[in-house]
């Protein structure tokens, strides 16, 4: 069945097209015509003057729709995930798990694996956040579970995790590069992140081939004047990637803006939302005096965000362009995943994942086919 979406502003990840209308078919995008060159067999959607986005991507979400994933590893949890994801404009994301121990990393491999098994749409698999970072910068996670692989480790990640783990955020100088490597060349996405190395250290990381870090500013060697730290190596780096969490809360705006300013398409958007939970291991709540989700010890843990409210506060907060702010949340996390021919543009031969919003960068709908 061919869909003709018209009477849109449409912003193909590059520019803003005027009086075209998208062509798509069996969730491909065929082509974007004028109004006059829609075949005549087209199903016709009238989207009433919205303006059709790229689809958002969260490569770093921990649950959703009261289900915290960790503590409740399990289908039912990713589909709730993935409920919450396309109601805030992504149509794709990446589960994710915390340090934790072997028996709970093996439940949320196998809960991916059942997820897809049952046809579930949406999970691009496994992000594991730990367990091989540093002990200095855990943040929220739990200590007695982070250490310092081995070979043998990381033979057990790929061996169980084998098509499923698809990111994992490491300390590197925690892990040696020829692990890192491994990891690398069996397809998982490594990111730098909740570290405590040097300036030097995570240059060369990013010299021997990290490409993206995990959450900039949060659970990582801050910028100083005699000791850059790890944001010094992410600033000066002229290529690698990092995530920023757009609440005000976990980076204030107005280093979101400076960072902007030094990085360009280099800084992603990413929720790292969760859920209340109560479990005895990963137990935080909300706080409505900070308005943020908190560990017993008041530890910052994790976000409420939408991709589309990261979106709207990069526009409406930091003073990003709303093409770039766009570009953040749908282009730059396809290119960090290495999904940028399909995904995180309108064009022909890409996926069919657009979002319609109205004039006040509102939620419409989200488009898959």
């Amino acid at each position: 069945m061919l869909n003709a979406y018209s009477n849109c502003r449409i912003f193909t990840g590059d520019n803003w097209l005027e009086d075209h209308v998208v062509l798509s078919e069996n969730g491909k995008i065929t082509d974007i015509v004028s109004p006059k060159a829609v075949p005549p067999h087209a199903i016709l959607h009238d989207l009433n003057g919205a303006d059709l986005v790229p689809a958002f991507i969260d490569l770093q979400i921990y649950g959703g729709n009261g289900r915290y994933f960790p503590s409740l590893p399990d289908v039912e949890s990713i589909k709730a995930t993935y409920e919450y994801c396309k109601a805030g404009g992504a149509a794709y994301f990446m589960i994710t798990i915390p340090t934790h121990s072997p028996e709970i990393i093996l439940k949320s491999i196998a809960a991916v694996k059942e997820y897809w098994d049952q046809g579930g749409e949406g999970c691009l698999g496994l992000h594991l956040e730990g367990p091989f970072i540093s002990p200095e910068k855990n943040g929220a996670h739990i200590l007695k579970y982070i250490k310092s692989p081995g070979s043998e480790d990381i033979d057990w990640v790929l061996s169980h995790g084998e098509g499923i783990v698809k990111m994992m955020t490491v300390a590197p100088e925690r892990v040696a590069p020829e692990l890192i490597t491994r990891l690398q060349e069996a397809g998982i996405l490594v990111s730098a992140g909740h570290s405590n190395g040097t300036y030097q250290q995570l240059y060369q990381s990013f010299e021997n081939g990290i490409t993206t870090c995990t959450h900039l500013f949060n659970a990582m060697s801050q910028l100083q004047s005699r000791a850059p730290g790890m944001v010094g190596a992410i600033y000066d780096h002229p290529h690698v990637h990092a995530s920023v969490v757009a609440d005000g809360i976990h980076v204030d705006f107005n280093t979101i803006r400076i960072s902007k300013k030094i990085m360009a398409n280099r800084l992603f958007l990413i929720t790292d939302a969760v859920a209340g939970s109560d479990s005895a291991e990963y137990g935080f709540h909300w706080n409505p005096e900070s308005n943020r989700y908190e560990d017993a010890n008041g530890t910052l843990s994790g976000s409420a965000l939408t991709m589309l409210e990261a979106v709207r506060n990069c526009i409406a907060q930091v003073g990003i362009a709303p093409e770039e702010a766009l570009r953040m949340a749908a282009a730059y996390p396809a290119t960090v995943a290495g999904l940028s021919s399909e995904l995180g543009r309108i064009a022909p031969g890409f996926r069919t994942a657009m979002l319609a919003l109205d004039e006040s960068w509102a939620f419409q709908q989200l488009i898959l086919s």
